[in-house]
């Protein structure tokens, strides 16, 4: 410690947020993922060994330290190792295929690739080729080109880096899912994401009592700034698997790790409430939090009806503002079903018209925001930085409208948005309407080509099981919700909706669909 920098002491760097928790209460839980338990001081130590074996690779500040790997308390440890280094790390969706991960290391300027033991043949391709200098594997047997992640750290000190890292030095780049075009990379400071860090903790009452359990990937910015706040206040961290989602394994998972807080996407949180929820002790539960999708409304009803006793969330955000801007919680949850909330501590919001005027209350506009939370970049891409930012403001591409009481209401993606004969039409209200149908279990709406209109909506539809449609059945059941121009003029049945790790529709995918498409005009 004699040489660590005292300026982290007084600096909102994230290395220092657990180094700090690690010197005050060494012996607390702080993580737990599967068979594996970790205090603080066990924490800090392996990170410490990371940091300090990585230096030796010439991993300083600025060096692009990528991640790919399935969900593990090694994942969370070479997050901090790059924080306490200036470092910045790159999570990569697992998703991806290898020229996807290519683009996103070259874009990103990544020097090392961190990876695991699923990923080692991809990983071995890009070291053979150049494509980055140095490669760890995180458990599993050593691939070609890597060196093992466990017997690289053992004989490392475990001193704190004698690395001085600013707050406003960069933590992260957070690739966004890029529903057009290639994704960019976001750049997420120190300073963002502590910030971020106090208002989610604020919000949300987190103690160092609190226990977190979250269903989101730790590449996805929410299951990152799961983790944080939980670190922040010197509480626990459960990690659960990211390779898929069983309910009955969670609620297990949920009743033997006494979680206080947990965030589950909402198709996930449906498999949850259509269990037998009276098997599992599940009364320590104090928030039970959704996000990374607007959630249909009798998914909310359902989650209120199975937990009623328990403050349900709506914790909303994106990348770029690192990343929750609102929140809905407690009886305003059931008060106002269909809102995100009010905006977080320290987000200041504007709704706004294509002329980034002010629009009237309770008129549809854009949501913009301004606060420490906006992210500094997209990396390498000062165009589009300039686009998001113009003003003074990020522009979020969400269209909202606000109550008279300040709540807030997402209404579509601007991008997403249908324009059929000069109307407007927001894809999210028709998805509404559509899944009031009795026989209908998941629904997408996009636009597409029409040669009237010049666009009009299609609806993806995922029926219950066993039920048989029409695609006019569809159409007429539109017909009591929507005015006319709003309603599907095609229908297709699809066995499921395709969506990414956070559970978001991905759009560009049904845009690629090829098929005949049933027709009314």
């Amino acid at each position: 410690m004699s040489n660590y920098p005292q300026a982290n002491w007084r600096s909102l760097n994230l290395g220092e947020m657990l180094a700090r928790n690690a010197r005050k209460t060494p012996g607390k839980l702080a993580l737990v993922f599967e068979e594996t338990e970790l205090t603080y001081r066990m924490l800090n130590n392996r990170v410490n060994q990371l940091a300090n074996a990585l230096a030796k690779q010439n991993v300083q500040k600025g060096t692009k330290v990528a991640i790919i790997s399935y969900n593990s308390h090694r994942v969370v440890e070479v997050f901090f190792a790059c924080n306490k280094l200036g470092a910045v790390a790159v999570p990569i969706n697992f998703r991806l295929v290898e020229e996807e991960v290519r683009y996103i290391l070259s874009n990103s300027d990544s020097e090392v690739l961190i990876f695991g033991k699923e990923f080692a043949e991809v990983a071995d391709n890009l070291m053979k080729d150049k494509v980055v200098r140095y490669a760890v594997q995180l458990e599993g047997e050593r691939s070609s080109y890597s060196e093992d992640y466990e017997q690289l750290i053992a004989e490392e000190s475990i001193e704190e880096p004698n690395v001085y890292v600013h707050d406003e030095s960069d933590a992260f780049i957070m690739y966004t899912s890029g529903t057009t075009g290639r994704p960019k990379g976001a750049v997420l400071t120190h300073k963002n994401l502590w910030m971020n860090t106090t208002n989610w903790s604020q919000e949300m009452q987190v103690t160092n009592d609190s226990v977190w359990l979250s269903g989101l990937p730790l590449f996805h910015i929410g299951g990152l700034n799961g983790v944080l706040p939980f670190i922040f206040v010197g509480g626990t961290n459960v990690l659960t698997a990211s390779t898929g989602f069983d309910p009955k394994s969670t609620l297990e998972l949920i009743s033997k790790s006494r979680a206080t807080h947990c965030y589950f996407v909402p198709t996930q949180w449906q498999q949850i409430i259509e269990q037998d929820l009276s098997k599992y002790n599940l009364k320590q539960i104090k928030k039970a939090l959704w996000g990374a999708s607007i959630a249909p409304i009798p998914v909310i009803e359902g989650i209120i009806k199975a937990f009623p006793l328990v403050e349900i969330v709506n914790a909303f955000g994106q990348t770029e503002m690192s990343s929750n801007t609102c929140f809905l919680k407690g009886e305003d949850t059931k008060r106002k079903v269909g809102a995100v909330g009010l905006p977080a501590i320290n987000v200041e919001v504007r709704i706004v018209d294509e002329e980034d005027n002010d629009v009237e209350q309770g008129e549809v506009g854009e949501i913009v925001y301004r606060g420490p939370t906006v992210f500094k970049e997209y990396y390498k891409n000062p165009t589009a930085t300039a686009e998001a930012l113009r003003n003074g403001w990020f522009h979020s591409g969400d269209l909202v409208r606000q109550d008279e009481e300040g709540y807030i209401f997402i209404v579509d993606r601007k991008k997403d948005m249908i324009i059929s004969g000069g109307e407007n039409i927001y894809p999210a209200e028709v998805e509404q309407a559509i899944r009031k149908h009795s026989l209908v279990d998941d629904v997408s709406v996009i636009g597409v080509p029409h040669e009237k209109w010049v666009e009009t909506p299609r609806a993806y539809v995922v029926t219950k099981e066993n039920a048989k449609l029409e695609p006019e059945e569809i159409i007429q059941h539109c017909q009591k919700y929507l005015a006319s121009y709003k309603k599907p003029t095609s229908v297709e049945f699809i066995d499921e909706l395709p969506r990414n790790a956070a559970g978001k529709v991905l759009r560009r995918q049904l845009r690629k669909l090829d098929k005949d498409s049933s027709v009314v005009r």
